[in-house]
């Protein structure tokens, strides 16, 4: 046996460059671990995956040309079935001998095992390693049928009638073991050499002639001018994109776009990226216009200024070198100028109307087949958000000003009739020609035309923001009134998908619901707002009237709470401490990261597990006592008799008051290390005391005070669920 590095590559027509790195990844992936099962590669050999737009390739290191005998042991019947009484096969034996292969003279060589309850027979033989040439061809075939393809064409083979189904047509195999062909290889109607092609129009060589595995990457970029690496080819295009803002100068940077940089780099063989400008005029079209289409439609990264404002100078990454680029660079100028000239065109014709000459227009679209046009939901997400205007800006008016006054009427007035103007204009750009052609540019191209009708700034940013949170990590609402109609629209969005039973499951969400209830969550907490969610889900359930089912909102609150515990523990806080606190269903939300910090903070005293033991205890006796009935919490000194009993009212009716103050002003941690001293009170109390005695106004006394004192330790969270 000897030991090489092993070179696959196939070679094939454009492949779909959204799917490419993952393409190439799977394909290496699959190739290497089929040869690590067939015993050809070492688990942790060293894997290259290489992927451009017209190949697939992998390189493996230290891969077996034969992999090593093995030892076989097959157990076959009990000896009583498999041999006689005179000690001779019997027909049952030697059948399953004759389906391993071998015979009547094997029965000598039997192994006999006896498992605890018979005798059994064990045929032992050594098995043949599997070759390179066969092994691989059984990888070679796994790693193209798990190819994670989109979408498989099917294409006829040179011979004129076989047909194969691929991503793309293949044109090309190349399998080398060190500097040898792997002789035999097929796929796809091909047989693998050693000879692959560069790039169409810049190869030095053609056919690019590989003379060994370890030079692959070295002799494509040489002689085929193609940088193969997925990865290098991309390190390649960000240098070179830096390299040309920092010529053009003036502190400019090209957009930051992780997606459209794995794009381009899958579109290119050889990058060259050259610097482009387009009339200034356009900058006069709002500047996430223009972005949008030379990303979208041309794969451009356009330039921003050191301030980030959008310049008139753009990025192409061309697949090709040309000494003289002018002509490369005055084609991409022709080909966006159109390009830019219809966002133009849009922007002036969406301006001719206004945004409130477009709600009538929302009543003809189609929403959803159960709940209505866009016209109908407008007018919930209004009706939800005046239900929690009402609930939240007379706390927050103070922060206003209207006209230079604080008058806390006028400034509630003025903000409640923002919310409803932003709540019914939100969805008004949605039937303008700008977001009909570039639907991403929602709520951004609200908040432009709002400001060109000339409503106030409040109104164009709620406009803007109210679908913000969009993702993971995105901002939220700059203002209190675009907060109000974003929390109104995704709740809207809850209620009603949740309503009419459309929920999601674990591998599908079209609603996008988690990232509603997330958005929700987020707004609630990270704004601190003194709004309750059980009275903002009866708000959107009465905005939907007798459209959706009233129980779901059981089932949109526990929903709701599972997404906020997932989010608490991503954030770090442990399983016990989320549980802990979500276990009380908080109705806000907001002081819910003080809540956390407060339990930790609690489960390192010394005295938290025995408190969290006998919180734990109490709850279960309670949990008994109340299901002949309420228990009350209040207690009757005379019955006090035994003096454990008496010592923890004593300390109860000495802490309670202080760490309740300490509640109240919302220093959690204060409140629960002040109670951290009723654990040899309560100690005491379970060691010496009989809770429920036979004696019954004794026993609902005690049970009274356990349910004060289970009252006073679980305002802050359930202690108990910290018990191990």
């Amino acid at each position: 046996m000897t030991t090489a590095n092993l070179l696959v590559e196939l070679f094939v027509e454009e492949l779909p460059p959204k799917a490419l790195q993952k393409l190439g990844d799977a394909f290496a992936g699959t190739l290497h671990a089929q040869l690590v099962a067939q015993g050809l590669a070492d688990a942790g050999a060293r894997v290259t995956p290489y992927a451009s737009p017209r190949r697939l390739a992998v390189h493996i290191e230290g891969v077996l040309n034969a992999a090593p005998d093995r030892a076989v042991e097959q157990k076959l019947m009990p000896a009583s079935v498999g041999l006689g009484a005179d000690g001779q096969p019997t027909p049952a034996l030697l059948k399953k001998l004759a389906a391993l292969g071998a015979d009547a003279s094997a029965v000598a060589g039997l192994k006999r095992v006896h498992d605890g309850k018979a005798e059994v027979l064990y045929h032992q033989s050594t098995a043949r390693g599997a070759r390179l040439a066969e092994g691989l061809q059984k990888a070679l075939d796994e790693a193209i049928a798990k190819l994670p393809i989109p979408k498989v064409m099917r294409y006829q083979l040179a011979d004129g009638w076989s047909s194969v189904h691929f991503v793309r047509p293949a044109h090309g195999l190349v399998a080398l073991h060190g500097a040898e062909v792997v002789e035999g290889v097929q796929a796809l109607g091909l047989t693998a050499g050693r000879a692959t092609h560069g790039h169409r129009f810049e190869a030095r060589a053609e056919p690019v002639v590989l003379t060994h595995a370890d030079t692959y990457a070295q002799q494509l970029q040489d002689e085929g001018a193609v940088i193969a690496g997925f990865a290098e080819r991309r390190a390649e295009i960000a240098r070179q994109l830096a390299a040309a803002a920092q010529q053009v100068g003036g502190g400019a940077r090209p957009i930051d776009d992780d997606a459209l940089l794995d794009e381009v780099t899958a579109l290119v063989e050889r990058p060259n990226v050259l610097v482009c400008a387009f009339d200034e005029e356009f900058l006069a079209v709002p500047q996430e216009c223009l972005i949008l289409t030379m990303k979208a439609n041309q794969k451009y990264f356009p330039l921003l200024d050191a301030e980030g404002r959008l310049t008139h100078r753009f990025l192409v990454v061309s697949n090709i070198s040309p000494q003289d680029p002018s002509a490369v660079i005055q084609g991409n100028e022709r080909v966006v100028r159109p390009r830019l000239a219809d966002a133009k065109f849009f922007f002036d014709q969406d301006r001719k109307k206004t945004l409130v000459s477009r709600v009538e227009q929302l009543g003809k679209v189609v929403y959803h087949n159960q709940l209505g046009t866009q016209g109908e939901r407008v007018e919930r997400v209004r009706a939800i958000a005046r239900a929690i205007g009402e609930q939240l800006f007379p706390a927050l008016a103070e922060r206003h000003q209207v006209d230079g006054t604080q008058d806390a009427e006028i400034v509630q007035d003025y903000l409640m009739t923002c919310v409803d103007n932003a709540a019914l204009l939100a969805k008004t750009d949605l039937v303008t020609d700008m977001v009909g052609e570039f639907p991403e540019l929602q709520g951004v191209m609200g908040g432009y035309y709002a400001v060109n009708d000339g409503l106030p700034d409040d109104v164009a940013f709620a406009i803007e923001d109210h679908y913000r949170p969009r993702f993971a990590g995105d901002s939220l609402p700059r203002q209190n009134v675009g907060l109000v109609v974003a929390l109104a629209d995704k709740l809207e969005t809850l209620v009603g998908m949740f309503g009419i039973g459309n929920l999601p499951t674990g591998d599908r969400d079209p609603f996008a619901l988690r990232r509603h209830a997330l958005g929700v969550i987020r707004m609630l907490i990270e704004r601190d707002l003194p709004l309750q969610l059980p009275a903002l889900l009866d708000a959107g359930f009465a905005a939907f009237g007798d459209k959706v089912d009233p129980a779901a909102q059981v089932l949109l609150a526990d929903f709701l709470y599972e997404r906020l515990a997932g989010s608490l523990r991503e954030q770090g806080y442990s399983a016990s401490e989320v549980d802990a606190v979500i276990a009380l269903r908080p109705a806000r939300l907001a002081p819910l990261p003080r809540q956390l910090e407060a339990v930790r903070a609690f489960a390192a005293l010394p005295e938290a597990p025995a408190l969290a033991a006998a919180n734990k205890r109490v709850g279960n006796i309670l949990k008994k006592a109340e299901a002949e009935g309420p228990v009350d919490p209040h207690v009757n000194e005379e019955l006090l008799r035994e003096q454990a009993e008496q010592d923890l009212f004593a300390a109860l009716q000495r802490f309670v008051p202080e760490a309740d103050a300490q509640f109240a002003q919302g220093d959690y941690t204060a409140s629960l290390k002040t109670l951290a001293v009723l654990r040899a009170p309560v100690d005491a109390f379970f060691d010496d005391v009989m809770v429920n005695a036979e004696e019954l106004p004794l026993r609902l006394n005690r049970q009274g005070l356990l349910k004060r004192l289970h009252l006073a330790m679980n305002r802050v969270a359930d202690l108990s669920r910290l018990a191990v």
